[in-house]
């Protein structure tokens, strides 16, 4: 998808941003802390405009859907806020970056005291660029940490995340020596730097790293080097970045029939192996490690919004619920200080619809991921999510 990872210059860096998180339902604060910094204030007294930036009108297919269901997700959070009143203000932003700068100063000259969006990176950094003239904060639906500083925060999931947290995990198994297998692309090698980022954060070593072209016969000439890579290097771990949608089935079925197998070395995926769901039916992710969000709270979330739509939510939808719930319960305390960089980056985090969130004052996030196997051809976690952060009450 685009909004992963663009690569682009940028010039930024003003505010050093803007507001938080919690609410009712399925987004709760833990510890509102103290609120101060960077952002405006509100008149808690009256509705907070929001503004909501999404892709409508673009020509990525799918788009409007995405946007239908940011929007569905946003509107979902408004009903269940207690106390707070939301006037959310929606725009399009056709998916492009100077769309979004135009539109993103338009929502600031009708009064937004915050932005939610964009989705896409070079989107979401120019809305950033626009919205710091007015110290006003972004949070953007994108996952790409490149964009993340100054007034702009990243909600989505980062690979930073599910490499940390793979190879905290790995290590406490008693894993301890890995290879890098990572595409040739813009994001297989924002993956790779993230794996070997959080191997030594994790105390695990990166014995070896091979990388292939994004194509089939790329795929089939690396095997040898792979294989060999694992072998000679002793490895018993291989991380993959891959997706289900592009290189993943054809790794884990041609390195099991190299001699690779799931016996021999743990599989670890940086992204998750049970989306689509045929992706389960194949036997060489059986007993592979991913990460994902809390399957029960997800899930909650997915069952209301069934509910009150009658489809299911994009993917990415809950993060404009956790948006607007964060923002209503900051609110909430009544404090015109609500949508500061202070209040946004306090370290007890927040509970999300896919768990528990905090965003860091370099505009980076970091969330509570469950670890899932596969087995039988089902899903299994096998160290559930966090439901809080070390040393943070709730």
């Amino acid at each position: 998808m685009r909004f992963m990872f663009a690569v682009f210059n940028r010039a930024r860096k003003v505010v050093l941003t803007a507001t938080t998180v919690v609410a009712t339902a399925l987004v709760a604060a833990c510890d509102p802390g103290a609120i101060s910094g960077g952002g405006p204030t509100i008149n808690t007294s009256k509705p907070v405009p929001v503004a909501l930036l999404v892709p409508r009108g673009s020509a990525q297919r799918g788009d409007d859907v995405l946007a239908k269901s940011l929007e569905n997700a946003a509107r979902l959070a408004i009903a269940d806020l207690n106390g707070v009143q939301v006037d959310l203000r929606v725009y399009d932003t056709a998916g492009n970056p100077q769309t979004a700068a135009a539109v993103a100063t338009q929502a600031v000259q009708d009064g937004a005291r915050i932005i939610l969006g964009p989705v896409y990176a070079e989107a979401a950094n120019a809305a950033g660029i626009a919205a710091a003239k007015r110290g006003v904060n972004v949070l953007a639906f994108s996952n790409n940490t490149s964009i993340a500083g100054g007034n702009v925060f990243v909600l989505g999931s980062t690979f930073e995340n599910s490499a940390r947290r793979l190879t905290q995990y790995a290590k406490r198994q008693g894993k301890s020596n890995m290879v890098v297998v990572s595409g040739n692309n813009a994001a297989g090698q924002t993956g790779r730097a993230a794996i070997q980022q959080a191997a030594v954060q994790s105390g695990m070593t990166v014995a070896g790293s091979v990388s292939y072209d994004l194509s089939q016969q790329g795929v089939i000439n690396a095997i040898p080097t792979i294989t060999q890579s694992v072998r000679q290097k002793n490895a018993d771990v291989m991380f993959l970045t891959a997706t289900t949608a592009g290189a993943l089935p054809l790794l884990t079925q041609l390195l099991p029939e190299a001699g690779v197998a799931t016996t021999d070395v743990q599989y670890m995926g940086l992204t998750r192996w049970d989306i689509p769901a045929q992706t389960l039916e194949l036997s060489g992710v059986q007993n592979g490690w991913f990460a994902m969000p809390d399957p029960q709270k997800s899930g909650s979330f997915r069952a209301r919004y069934q509910s009150a739509y009658g489809a299911a939510p994009h993917p990415i939808g809950g993060l404009a619920y956790d948006g607007i719930a964060a923002i209503g319960a900051l609110v909430s305390s009544g404090n015109s200080g609500a949508l500061t960089g202070a209040a946004l980056t306090q370290s007890a985090g927040f509970q999300g619809t896919g768990g528990i969130f905090r965003l860091r004052p370099d505009g980076t996030n970091e969330r509570g991921l469950a670890i899932a196997t596969i087995k039988d051809k089902k899903v299994v976690i096998i160290d559930p999510a966090p439901r809080s952060f070390p040393g943070a009450g709730s």
